[in-house]
């Protein structure tokens, strides 16, 4: 795709995109983590599971 193909909005009608992420069982926003959690947060590694077959 072209990226004149992609809808774009001014900075002045952006807003932030609010990551929650599941922490002890709960989930609360990243940016209320304390600084060590956040880097906790930035080395974790990601992973996508294949759906299963019947």
């Amino acid at each position: 795709m072209q990226t004149s193909q992609y809808a774009s909005l001014p900075s002045e009608q952006r807003q932030r995109c609010e990551v929650w992420t599941r922490v002890m069982g709960y989930h609360r926003p990243v940016s209320q983590f304390n600084i060590g959690k956040r880097a906790e947060h930035q080395e974790r590694r990601h992973y996508t599971e294949a759906a299963a077959s019947r």
